[in-house]
């Protein structure tokens, strides 16, 4: 995908303007996300591609401000987050029947996770994943504790913390020294009229109302998935789920070889297999009987 022009972060102190600045790019609904999204694949549109990166711009900032108490600079971590929303709209695929902000959410994560990472030198060292999982848990774990301000841990709380993340205890002191020593202040002026960080942090978050009502649908969502796939044959059913539900999807060809038969075949059974799904997913069907093979 070609360079997409985005407004820029002058430092922290030009945070709220560019706020304001992304405000000016239209939301995008379905279906013109859709066909934006086709352009990009089938044609190459740059033009598709750059309205799709600047309807999300908004989604980024607010990922990003979410890592701010990591002391990293907020105009680094939104450049790092748009670099990842710029690798998910050049994956993107609107025929898996999902939306973008949900796609995207997973690699501008991973952008930042993997800056973040790179900024700190002890994760440098501390390459396992038990070890980013406490990285990037232990705040977390802490606020619920009401402990964010309480220097070294009690003895208790590091075995508390270690138990849960599975790690060891010595690794809960370290990395609790090594954030505590990164950790700035909100309070901290940046302007010359007395201006403070935290005044030019917008709060996004979903109240706790709008919170609940995500989870209750995606939990739905997921049980209608699994009933769906009830109603599928035992071969619609598996060729679905190692060409959807995969991290890692398996080929037409390897799936044509393990069922003897053409790539052409899989291809059509995978698309007769999902317009099931969608159909029932959509209608929110009530499972009557599991189908056979």
């Amino acid at each position: 995908m070609s360079s997409v022009a985005l407004p820029v972060v002058d430092g922290d102190d030009g945070l709220a303007k560019y706020l304001r600045d992304i405000r000016a790019f239209p939301l995008l609904e379905a279906e013109e996300e859709f066909m934006l999204a086709r352009r990009l694949i089938d044609y190459g549109d740059t033009e598709a591609a750059q309205r799709l990166v600047t309807s999300h711009l908004r989604l980024v900032a607010k990922i990003a401000i979410g890592y701010r108490h990591y002391g990293l600079p907020v105009a680094d971590l939104i450049s790092e987050g748009n670099i990842g929303l710029m690798r998910a709209v050049k994956k993107f695929d609107p025929d898996r029947g999902f939306r973008l902000a949900t796609y995207a959410m997973w690699w501008i994560k991973a952008s930042l996770n993997e800056f973040v990472l790179n900024s700190w030198s002890l994760v440098k060292i501390g390459t396992l994943a038990a070890q980013k999982k406490l990285f990037f848990n232990l705040r977390r774990i802490k606020s619920r504790l009401r402990l964010l301000e309480a220097g070294d841990l009690a003895p208790e709380h590091v075995k508390a913390i270690a138990q849960e993340l599975s790690v060891e205890e010595s690794d809960v002191v370290a990395m609790n020294r090594r954030m505590a020593a990164r950790d700035g202040s909100l309070n901290l002026q940046v302007g010359e009229n007395g201006t403070e960080i935290q005044d030019l942090l917008a709060d996004e978050a979903d109240n706790q109302e709008t919170r609940y009502g995500h989870q209750e649908e995606l939990s739905k969502g997921r049980a209608l998935i699994h009933q769906a796939l009830d109603r599928l044959t035992e071969r619609e059913r598996e060729i679905f789920v190692e060409r959807r539900l995969r991290d890692d999807p398996a080929t037409l060809e390897e799936l044509g070889v393990r069922y003897g038969v053409s790539r052409e075949r899989i291809r059509q059974i995978e698309v007769k297999a999902f317009e099931k799904v969608r159909g029932l997913v959509q209608a929110g069907f009530a499972p009557t009987a599991a189908a056979t093979a």
